[in-house]
């Protein structure tokens, strides 16, 4: 790749009696034939990259130039049709490498997967076409995207950026977005930036994303669950003995709810499960619900109770497995019979139970609930009010035999 690229638009332009008029009233000088020029400086062969960011105002030239660099890339366009989003995936891929795909991507919801594309938000449509034009990019090759979170609010636009950086980087490929919105930039933290107005390139620090403060409080249930309802991947019942809590922003929004219920276990009497733990989808993506469920678990621990939560959600298995704060109690799994009873015995198979998995909460050596979550760039959760410390004859050690608990109190 050239260090400076040097291209131009030409255009004719036929001269009529409107055409005439408009450069005699502007002093623009008549011409049949009209032509810009840009010369931008591009060295991005000079070091490794997988994140670069093309910016400028509209009509800068940001779109020419990244047709003119990578005109194959940019003639690529997420094509969707009436049937599940999860169908429009290419065929070779398994379901649980276009489940993650989408998890990964800040687009967590089951419900969404099953719907068409021109059903979903604008965000989750967003994030859709991401999800997609990754999965049509092999490791090592450009993906270019125009208009990078231009038709998004700028809270989904900051959020999905962050997302899908990360799958880049973790997915080994490369990424071009092409914006006209500079405020994407500490969200989606390019190798390199490129100013088209400016005609400016600069190379970057890779950089932790800002820090989302949140503050979590008791709330009614009765009153938050129904903004929150819809979002849930089981069910959108809530119980009314679940204890609730909420997560705000610092302008007081109420972005995730996590609840829990107490357990009936005939061997302890001080087992909690997680019953609904649910995040909008415009903060989808940045780790909340893992976060707000690890200091539920601490704040249950300090009081003198064990915390357990069952989940199917591939995100959320993913996450507890990749914790140290959380150990995996499930059940043997059961397998899936073959021979001539098979069907048979498929009958009377809970399908769901086959990817079930049981997690307890294992406190650090510090305790953090009573004050900020200690996890780098993640967000800080705050207590409303510094719960209890139990007695030391209520708790009981983690690594007390426990047979796990089974019905339906997981998330």
């Amino acid at each position: 790749m050239s260090l400076r690229v040097q291209y131009e638009v030409a255009c004719e332009t036929p001269t009529t009696a409107r055409t005439a008029q408009v450069s005699s009233m502007f002093d623009i000088p008549p011409a049949a034939r009209r032509v810009t020029r840009w010369d931008i400086p591009l060295p991005i062969d000079e070091r490794e990259w997988q994140i670069g960011l093309v910016v400028g105002p509209s009509g800068a030239g940001k779109s020419t130039l990244a047709r003119h660099v990578w005109p194959d890339q940019m003639d690529t366009a997420a094509v969707w049709d009436e049937r599940a989003l999860i169908d429009n995936f290419p065929p070779a891929m398994s379901i649980k490498d276009i489940t993650a795909l989408l998890c990964s991507v800040g687009l967590s919801s089951p419900p969404a997967w099953l719907r068409p594309r021109h059903t979903l938000s604008g965000g989750e449509g967003f994030r859709a076409d991401v999800a997609w034009r990754l999965a049509q990019t092999p490791k090592g090759a450009t993906c270019v995207i125009d208009e990078w979170t231009s038709t998004v609010d700028r809270q989904v636009a900051k959020v999905a950026s962050h997302t899908a950086a990360k799958t880049v980087r973790r997915g080994g490929q490369r990424l071009v977005a092409v914006t006209c919105h500079y405020d994407v930039t500490d969200w989606l933290q390019p190798d390199w930036i490129v100013d088209v107005s400016a005609a400016d390139f600069t190379w970057r620090q890779v950089q932790p994303r800002p820090r989302l403060a949140l503050t979590v409080h008791r709330i009614s249930g009765r009153e938050t669950w129904p903004r929150f309802a819809r979002h849930h991947y089981l069910s959108a019942e809530l119980s009314a003995a679940a204890q609730c809590f909420g997560a705000f922003t610092d302008t007081g929004q109420c972005v995730a709810f996590a609840s829990y219920l107490h357990f009936p276990h005939p061997k302890t009497r001080n087992l909690k499960m997680a019953h609904r733990i649910v995040c909008l989808p415009d903060y989808q993506g940045l780790g909340i619900g893992a976060y707000m469920t690890a200091w539920l678990g601490q704040r249950l621990w300090d009081q003198g109770y064990r915390f357990r939560i069952m989940s199917a959600h591939p995100a959320v298995i993913h996450a507890c497995a990749a914790s140290r704060r959380w150990l995996d109690v499930s059940a043997r799994r059961k397998s899936v019979a073959v021979g001539p009873n098979a069907q048979q015995r498929a009958r009377g198979l809970n399908v769901r139970a086959l990817n079930t998995r049981s997690f307890e909460y294992t406190p650090p050596a510090q305790n953090v609930s009573e004050g900020p979550l200690d996890i780098a760039t993640g967000p800080a959760c705050r207590a409303s009010a510094a719960p209890r410390r139990a007695s030391a004859d209520r708790r009981v050690p983690s690594g007390t035999s426990t047979p796990a608990p089974t019905g339906r109190g997981g998330r």
